[in-house]
């Protein structure tokens, strides 16, 4: 059986991509938006998702390029002199992984934006990390035992095929480092017990997203869990990457080519809940 979920990362960081989740969810393939809890337009981004029932909301946990929830004078370890995450994410994993303080930290800030996830009402489908941060072995482990206590029961770790990437237009990712941190952080979430895919499309293409990609992986969807997540906009916004194609993402998710891919294929598209 091929089963598919298609997410939208950065929920809530401006209008622009709130716009883009309600626009995808509602008139194309998107299931699933991760939020950002500390976003810039958190309040629309809850707003849009209380009216959209069949969404699936999940936490994008931050702790890089961006502000924690909590006073910065409580993670001094974590913030640079302007109380944002640091965006050295190399120095920054080193400091976690050898400093008890940043550790301490780390766990309280974790564990303010899952209560601060839990304060919108919203249901929990998902978890996940801005820039795969969740790769760093001591914040996999700080996101799981916070997020036990919080009712989390599915995540993301971004094991990509690289087979279809190849097929749709010749991209070779080569070797991946990557790939072994998150093959090894889908087996420890599976063993405490977490839905996670069995395969996720977005490190290759991410903010490349196109209509023809995106169609072409939902042709050759491999069997089981996939996820595909993209970074959908109505436009550029303060803090967006450089050189996103952030419309183009938007396109590809209400193309209705794709959609008819998956009715002729007979794919189960759904949000993480309805694969539990």
């Amino acid at each position: 059986m091929k089963q598919l979920i298609v997410t939208a990362d950065d929920f809530g960081a401006s209008v622009e991509v709130n716009e883009a989740v309600e626009h995808a969810h509602r008139d194309g393939i998107l299931t699933a938006a991760s939020l950002m809890v500390t976003g810039d337009a958190i309040d629309d981004a809850v707003a849009r998702a209380r009216a959209m029932p069949a969404l699936g909301v999940g936490l994008h946990v931050v702790l890089v390029e961006g502000r924690p929830i909590l006073p910065p004078e409580r993670v001094r370890a974590l913030v640079d002199a302007d109380g944002k995450f640091r965006t050295d994410m190399a120095r920054a994993g080193v400091t976690i992984f050898a400093s008890p303080a940043a550790r301490r930290q780390l766990a309280a800030e974790v564990d303010a934006q899952f209560a601060a996830f839990a304060a919108t009402g919203l249901p929990l489908d998902h978890v996940n990390a801005h820039k795969h941060f969740h790769l760093h072995p001591t914040i996999a482990g700080t996101i799981l035992k916070a997020g036990r206590r919080h009712g989390m029961r599915s995540a993301r770790a971004p094991v990509e095929p690289r087979g279809p990437l190849r097929a749709i237009d010749g991209t070779n990712t080569g070797p991946r480092i990557e790939t072994a941190w998150a093959r090894l952080v889908r087996a420890r979430m599976r063993r405490a017990g977490m839905v996670v895919p069995d395969q996720v499309f977005g490190l290759a293409w991410s903010g490349a997203m196109t209509a023809n990609r995106v169609r072409g992986l939902v042709e050759r969807l491999p069997d089981g869990l996939t996820e595909i997540y993209t970074h959908p906009a109505t436009g550029s916004y303060p803090g967006a990457a450089p050189g996103y194609d952030y419309r183009g993402e938007l396109a590809a998710l209400i193309d209705p080519l794709a959609k008819a891919v998956i009715t002729r294929e007979s794919v189960a598209l759904g949000r993480f809940t309805d694969f539990v």
